[in-house]
């Protein structure tokens, strides 16, 4: 148990190192969570800009040519 302590207390700057640690790994975890749910909103918009575009426009009738 005395190898694991050691390890984790890093020659005394563990109090330094694994605050810094979890802090950049919740960050990152925020950047990953932020960025899937403005793809997600993306490919919503996408979907329906796609979807605008293939109707045609009110009023025009596409059989008269």
């Amino acid at each position: 148990m005395g190898a694991l302590s050691d390890m984790l207390g890093m020659g005394g700057y563990g109090a330094y190192v694994w605050p810094a640690f979890i802090l950049a790994a919740v960050v990152l975890a925020g950047l990953l969570v932020s960025s899937v749910i403005t793809l997600r909103r993306r490919e919503r918009e996408a979907q329906a800009l796609e979807a605008q575009r293939q109707r045609p426009p009110r009023g025009t009738n596409k059989s008269a040519g």
